[in-house]
């Protein structure tokens, strides 16, 4: 079995520790955590499980880079310190590790990645022989390979759109919620994600392969967004209140353009109350979340996910399954070369060993 090391312990990291367990390829090697509080406990408490892992959490990366895993989910946040994640990551692929990661937005399209991101990972794969596949929780299949897959069905292509549709009112992420994207915040409050070029930074990476995939040349990427205030004050179950007046729903989109007309788009349409600008697009059970894939052409093709975890949870669920997707290559890219890949490298398969398993 593969010895596997699960790096931080948030909304990701808990689902990548029970993915971990459930993969019959995988063996549970050890868990970073960053908050003092989580270290000593076992990973199956941090996990949600209810059972005992025997894998305790630490502090200590280089005590467990040292040991050499062959393969490593960094799980830590890349939102607010990229260059962190960077720097951890590169750490583990020189200590020999196959790394998995939503946490490095610039790679998911590892091409079209800045220097100062693509340098130091191929350094790194160098000297240490690991490899890197970084691939979003938005989920990343659903602004890749699913519409990828799905376009293969159609006959004439006109348009193809990747939309995420959230009510983050059940999110457990106050700092992303409302710092990151600033829901709770005045309207005259300008949120980091929605800065000029951010969305871009984020999302056209994966514009970017959709083009190369199907061939078609961009003219550029351009964004879209508009934000919409609560009528009146909310009480979240995880988050706590939200006032009236301040920022309660967001609607962006990643453009990317061919020929003249946006043909490839990401679009996010992210609430923290279902009150908040009901004639958006929303769940099609008007539920709290969706991901669909829309490929506008003949025939057109509508394709509607909906994933819960921990209950109902579908911010959950669409994690999960993003996980699902990074812990399912490992096995894939230990027996692959060193090296730099991105989603339409990693194919997809079925769940071999997993049908009628145990949950962890």
């Amino acid at each position: 079995m593969i010895p596997t090391v699960v790096w931080g312990t948030g909304n990701v990291g808990r689902l990548a520790i029970r993915a971990v367990e459930a993969h019959p390829a995988l063996h549970l090697a050890a868990v970073i955590v960053h908050r003092p509080d989580k270290v000593g406990r076992d990973a199956g408490r941090l996990a949600g499980l209810d059972h005992d892992t025997g894998v305790i959490a630490t502090d200590d990366a280089e005590a467990v880079l040292a040991t050499r895993p062959r393969a490593v989910v960094y799980a830590a946040t890349g939102d607010v310190r990229p260059d962190g994640a960077l720097a951890d990551v590169t750490r583990a692929i020189r200590a020999g590790a196959v790394v998995v990661s939503p946490a490095l937005y610039p790679l998911y399209d590892h091409r079209s990645a800045p220097p100062e991101f693509r340098e130091p990972v191929a350094a790194a794969i160098a000297a240490g022989g690991g490899s890197l596949f970084a691939s979003g929780v938005d989920p990343g299949w659903g602004n890749d390979v699913l519409p990828l897959l799905v376009s293969g069905l159609g006959t004439a292509i006109d348009g193809i759109r990747c939309q995420e549709v959230f009510d983050y009112s059940t999110y457990d992420q106050p700092d992303s919620v409302r710092d990151l994207v600033g829901m709770g915040r005045p309207m005259d409050h300008q949120p980091m994600m929605l800065l000029p070029s951010v969305p871009t930074m984020v999302w056209g990476g994966q514009i970017r392969m959709m083009a190369r995939a199907l061939g078609v040349e961009l003219d550029e990427i351009r964004e879209t967004v508009d934000r919409r205030p609560l009528e009146t004050t909310v009480t979240t179950r995880t988050m706590g209140v939200f006032e009236a007046g301040t920022q309660g729903a967001i609607r962006f989109e990643v453009q990317g353009i061919v020929d003249g007309e946006p043909r490839l788009v990401i679009e996010h349409v992210t609430r923290i109350h279902p009150s908040c600008a009901p004639d958006w697009p929303v769940p099609p059970d008007g539920g709290d979340g969706a991901h669909r894939v829309v490929i506008e052409g003949r025939p057109r093709i509508e394709v509607t996910v909906e994933a819960t975890d921990e209950g109902e949870n579908r911010s959950a669920g669409g994690n999960a399954t993003a996980v699902g997707r990074l812990v399912g290559a490992i096995d894939w890219l230990v027996d692959a070369e060193p090296g730099l890949y991105d989603a339409l490298d990693i194919p997809l398969r079925p769940a071999v060993g997993r049908l009628g398993r145990k949950r962890p």
